[in-house]
């Protein structure tokens, strides 16, 4: 848990990571909560950072949409954590700082993105083609999955993902409470729709600490679905690049890995069930262009 904890505060909120002296804002202790983050840690991290800000009726609920309990919403209320305005002022001109520092880093690395890009296209251009756009999915995971039997974590045949045209990319982890809470919920769907449709598929993408983690995380849930072998999955970057910030985090693509519905919207974590429901839609029959959100 110790890595992931550490990935978090070094990349997910990139805000803070870089002036961890600074007292915490609303933006990050939404942020917390949304990555699993228990109302009890976060208390902890505001008696070593305090808080810069002001909960008013409309933070009062986002927090507790994303899981604060009452105790903390009273906590910040009350001004337990509160900092003087001196500090609060600071917090406020260090953080415009930092957003300046990175739209201009935002600006260089689109740059190089696409200078990368067009040197990829023309060495695309001057070379055959390998594999077709519509087995992306598929290349990018053959030889790397494994699936639960008989309460075992075994390889799986790699056809358990050929020639689907419907993929949920799922990423979770059992250290997330409210991936526990919809992990069967998941189950249950799956069950009631896979056997009736043999070009939808669920594959399984990792965020626990390790690889036990995962492999219990799959025989608790009855995961009836293949998974990317945990020892495999730092390197899957074409398969990564599709998580959000908040979890659990269920992104349905097709096979080519374009995204036809996703559990954010832009930057809001609207959540996997609307994936769901979307996928229900598709599988009866409607088209996927009228119930998607592209990613």
């Amino acid at each position: 848990m110790r890595w992931l904890i550490a990935l978090f505060f070094s990349v997910s909120l990139c805000g803070f990571c870089h002036a961890a002296e600074l007292p915490l804002t609303a933006k990050e202790i939404s942020l917390m909560l949304r990555s699993g983050y228990s109302s009890a840690s976060v208390t902890r991290e505001l008696g070593k950072r305090r808080f810069a800000g002001v909960i008013d009726a409309d933070l009062e609920s986002s927090l507790l949409k994303v899981g604060a309990s009452p105790a903390l919403i009273e906590a910040l209320k009350r001004g337990d954590f509160a900092v003087s305005e001196k500090e609060a002022a600071r917090v406020q001109e260090q953080l415009a700082r930092q957003s300046i520092r990175h739209s201009l880093e935002a600006d260089r690395a689109q740059k190089e993105a696409s200078t990368m890009a067009a040197a990829k296209s023309q060495r695309t251009m001057a070379a055959p083609a390998l594999i077709g756009a519509g087995d992306a999915i598929y290349e990018a995971v053959k030889g790397d999955l494994v699936r639960l039997n008989n309460g075992s974590v075994v390889h799986s045949d790699d056809e358990s993902l050929a020639g689907k045209k419907l993929i949920g990319l799922y990423f979770s982890g059992h250290w997330c409470p409210p991936c526990r809470k919809f992990t069967p919920e998941l189950v249950d769907f799956y069950n009631r729709v896979a056997p009736q449709h043999p070009e939808f598929e669920i594959l399984f993408v990792s965020v626990d600490h390790s690889d036990s983690a995962m492999q219990n995380y799959m025989r608790e849930a009855n995961m009836p679905w293949p998974a990317i072998d945990y020892s495999k999955i730092k390197a899957k970057e074409s398969i990564t690049r599709y998580v959000g910030n908040g979890r659990p985090c269920l992104v349905l693509v097709d096979a080519s890995g374009k995204v036809l519905s996703d559990s954010f919207a832009g930057k809001d974590y609207v959540g996997p069930q609307k994936v769901v429901a979307d996928i229900e839609s598709i599988l009866s029959g409607a088209s996927p262009a009228h119930v998607v959100q592209v990613h």
